[in-house]
């Protein structure tokens, strides 16, 4: 194996069972405990293995794996409970496309996962190191290993030679290779979280008398929320805590826990951790704050060697509510309602405030999750239970921080077409944009990455605590939208008008109703109605003249929700009419959402029940009721989409590209921006257009290339070249529109004369014909992967700012978005009567670009500025490329954090 890999530090992850496993390269040490894990297997095992039932192919084995390291082989062990449990292998043999693979597993733990695991561990390594096949040699009768190359979810091919038979696997990255890792993963992460969220038995250790403590805050909520198995506190020298029986220390309980709930002193924390691990614990809660970076690692280090499942440190806990099952591990203020939201926040101070307004709206919640400072379980992790746990219905998270951006987005944009997945966008701002030297850079702002993630997951990203209950309560009562089209009706003409100029700021539209419709509404309103939209029912209006105008508005094809804004009035007082039942009168009977506002409401919302035992959301702004109903618009809309593919491209060459990267970080070891020549070398392997050009570092040398080059217009460019400069406009360093040698030679001198001792060469090219000046780019976040933004280019694309933004691999529907979401949109499409420019290159251009950033992780930043759209074509006009030296990381590879 290479040094590279050695260096590698060990990873955990689940198996099928939930419980954790470490795999590591297998090193010289491990020789003793190789052969140990190879004397342990049956004389079958060994057969299915080596062919053979004799020691002597193990002992080789067990050589091989711990030889000194070398090119093209490699080996991973798993290890749980300080033992061998597995080993996989791969040889090149020197071969550079294929390798040959092993798989070998301790008796008793097949069909748990860990040989798969392995090899997904493999796979990972070996398209690393540009390997596209692995080929295995297996006993016909070997259903066990068959079977794992067989649901690996890669394209596997046998061919039986006699009692063998000779799979070969091939590496390729396709979307149903991650959709089976992740079915796996879905499984062991559920797995894992059941002593958390289901536990048959919870502890409290710090749990004291003193009233107003934490550790007794959490237990008198366990006591009194319902939670009817077993249930102990640990604290020495006390016998019972609040009636529960109280015991010295987490060894000396009478049943080991599957849950401990932990509230001791910083200092005291990786103690109880690692006495917990030892005695059989499933799962962790701290809520104890203030750990600093020791305290911190050996909490994290006894969770992964025992194999728990942490929630924490610095949480506020976690509750759980099922028909046989009342969970509170918290110390909120009061017991949360059961019900149907799954909520999974970092700050304890959110979480309260959505258990709050969950339960006030009468919503409820399936599962809570405090993460505080998010050690382990992620929001990637509840969104997972919440997928598979056949109660939640609604998904609500607040997440400071990403782990593996990457993999949320994929978790998030499969849950969320079964269920709402909202969040609170927090952490948008900045102090100003951060220092950076391209445009591409300059432009990607924490908001706009966020807001890429979170538009191509489907989530529902809101700006506040409020706005999400809002929200949240629209998704959870009412159908979805299928446009923006609104009616509002309003018994006062003031509120009609706030509720429509409201609904026009988020967007949504008010379209005039047809002839037809205007005579039906006005035959069963009051005189004096006028129907516009908004409608005025006007205060003259009954209770059963708005419902039937209500019910009519909401069969009327022409709109897709009705906003109904209500003011109290003494007419309807004097006459015992109630408005408000207009709009919860059966609610589910009608097709398209109906919410109401109304002005003197005391709470920003409301859930009015309905008169078939549905709810309908009541809003006191107005402008709460249209940015909920807008953003249930954007969920059906994105729901309506067909998901996206990532396009497969011809004339892409990422090895060649591999290359050019490490020719250029050998003579660079700390990185930089690549050379003309390099740029558009590493440019041609994916194929992205370039105008012609030459590079020139005498005036002769200058005078020629223009030569050749005005074989295209006659007129030639000349820009200088000296290393780290960026932007050549703003330095005066570009000559335009040169004609005849003595323009080339006058632009020469002028140019080495301002920047004499900098300058290394000019690039000549011709002059671009007239089209649309665009900018595509990347950047590569260290959090979130590479970020393709496009937009409007030329000089002014920074004040302009009119950039979309998308993470990659880019699929086919988000390079639609990425060309139609800017302002500059309609220039491109020929909105203004003018010829399109010509789409498809766009699209193969934005394609290129994602994929060049997906293989190239040294790829800090690429810019592209301008791009020239024409009718008939697109190019790349000036290119800028960064590399700095980073080691691939695979965004889908199953670890724990």
């Amino acid at each position: 194996m290479t040094d590279d890999l050695l260096e590698r530090p060990p990873v955990h992850a689940l198996l099928a069972d939930g419980t954790t496993v470490r795999i590591r390269p297998a090193l010289p040490g491990d020789h003793d405990r190789l052969r140990g894990f190879y004397e342990e297997m049956s004389p079958e095992n060994l057969r299915m293995r080596f062919f053979v039932a004799g020691r002597r192919s193990a002992d080789q084995a067990a050589d091989r794996a711990c030889a000194p390291s070398r090119p093209g082989y490699r080996a991973l062990l798993a290890e749980a409970d300080d033992r061998v449990i597995g080993l996989a292998e791969y040889d090149t043999g020197g071969h550079r496309d294929g390798a040959e693979i092993s798989v070998a597993v301790s008796d008793g733990l097949h069909h748990r996962g860990v040989g798969t695991l392995l090899v997904e561990h493999l796979v990972s390594a070996a398209r690393a190191e540009g390997i596209t096949a692995f080929t295995a040699d297996a006993l016909s009768e070997n259903h066990k290993v068959l079977r794992l190359f067989a649901d690996l979810g890669l394209r596997t091919t046998r061919r039986f030679e006699g009692a063998e038979v000779r799979c070969t696997i091939h590496l390729d990255q396709d979307d149903a290779y991650l959709s089976a890792v992740e079915a796996r993963g879905r499984a062991a992460d559920v797995a894992s979280l059941v002593p958390l969220l289901r536990p048959s038995a919870v502890a409290v250790v710090g749990a004291g008398r003193t009233p107003g403590s934490v550790g007794r805050a959490v237990l008198h909520h366990l006591r009194t929320g319902g939670f009817t198995r077993r249930l102990f506190a640990v604290n020495p020298g006390v016998a019972s805590v609040l009636g529960v029986p109280s015991y010295p220390s987490v060894a000396a309980l009478p049943k080991t826990p599957d849950l401990v709930v932990v509230a001791v002193p910083a200092a005291a924390v990786p103690a109880v951790a690692e006495e917990c691990g030892k005695t059989g614990v499933r799962a962790l809660v701290v809520v104890t704050a203030g750990l600093d970076h020791p305290q911190a690692q050996a909490l994290l280090t006894a969770c992964r060697t025992y194999g728990m499942r942490l929630v924490g440190p610095d949480c506020l806990g976690v509750c759980h509510t099922e028909p046989d099952l009342d969970l509170d591990a918290t110390f909120a203020a009061a017991h949360p309602r059961p019900g149907t939201a799954g909520v999974a926040v970092q700050s304890g101070g959110v979480g309260i405030a959505l258990l709050d307004g969950l339960s006030r709206l009468g919503i409820g919640v399936s599962s809570f999750v405090s993460l505080g400072d998010k050690y382990d379980v992620s929001g990637n992790d509840m969104l997972q239970w919440w997928e598979s746990d056949g109660r939640t219905d609604l998904a609500l998270l607040h997440l400071e921080s990403f782990g593996n951006p990457r993999a949320f987005s994929r978790t998030a944009r499969r849950v969320t077409r079964r269920i709402p997945v909202l969040t609170v966008d927090a952490g948008r701002t900045e102090a100003g944009r951060r220092a950076a030297a391209s445009h591409t850079a300059a432009a990607a702002t924490r908001t706009m990455t966020r807001g890429a993630l979170f538009t191509q997951a489907g989530v529902t990203a809101t700006r506040s605590v409020g706005e999400l209950l809002e929200t949240a309560a629209l998704l959870h009562s009412q159908p979805l939208p299928e446009g923006t089209r609104v009616a509002v009706v309003t018994n006062a003409g003031g509120a009609g008008v706030l509720t429509a100029d409201a609904c026009a700021e988020a967007g949504l539209v008010l379209p005039p109703f047809t002839p037809a419709t205007t005579g039906e509404l006005l035959a069963v309103l009051p005189d004096g109605a006028t129907v516009g939209n908004p409608v005025d029912a006007t205060a003259a209006v009954s209770e059963e003249q708005l419902t039937e105008c209500v019910d009519r508005l909401t069969r009327y094809p022409g709109v897709d929700a009705v906003v109904v804004a209500l003011v109290p009035t003494a007419v309807a007082m004097a006459t015992g009419d109630d408005l408000v039942r207009a709009v919860t009168a059966a609610p589910g009977r009608r097709a398209r959402p109906v919410i109401a506002v109304r002005l003197e409401q005391d709470r920003s919302v409301r859930l009015l029940p309905a008169a078939d035992g549905g709810t309908v959301p009541s809003y006191a702004e107005p402008r709460a009721a249209a940015r909920a109903l807008a953003h249930a618009a954007e969920r059906a809309a994105w729901l309506a989409r067909p998901a996206g593919t990532v396009p497969g491209l011809d004339d892409v060459e990422p090895e060649r590209a591999r290359t050019v990267v490490e020719e250029y970080l050998a003579a660079h070891p700390d990185g930089g921006w690549l050379d003309p020549r390099t740029c558009a070398d590493l440019l041609a392997c994916y194929g992205i257009p370039q105008i012609p050009w030459a590079w020139a570092e005498t005036e002769d040398d200058a005078v020629l290339a223009a030569d050749r080059l005005r074989g295209f217009d006659g007129r030639v460019v000349m820009k200088a070249h000296w290393p780290g400069l960026l932007h050549k406009t703003q330095q005066h360093a570009v000559h335009l529109d040169l004609r005849g040698d003595s323009q080339v030679r006058a632009a020469f001198r002028d140019l080495g004369t301002r920047f004499a001792g900098t300058m290394t060469g000019v690039v000549l090219q011709p002059l671009a014909a007239r089209g649309t000046e665009l900018f595509a780019g990347v950047v590569q976040d260290e959090v979130f992967g590479p970020l393709v933004l496009f937009g409007l280019g030329g000089t002014a694309t920074e004040v302009l700012a009119d950039h979309s933004a998308r993470l990659a691999p880019l699929t086919d529907r988000d390079v639609h978005e990425l060309i139609t979401s800017p302002r500059c949109a309609p220039l491109l499409l020929g909105a203004d009567g003018s010829t399109p420019v010509d789409l498809e290159e766009l699209e193969q251009l934005l394609l290129r670009l994602s994929r060049m950033a997906t293989d190239l992780p040294q790829l800090a930043e690429t810019d592209f500025n301008p791009v020239l759209a024409t009718p008939g074509g697109v190019t790349v006009l000036d290119a800028r490329v960064r590399l700095l030296p980073r080691r691939p990381q695979d965004p889908y590879l199953r670890r724990l954090r």
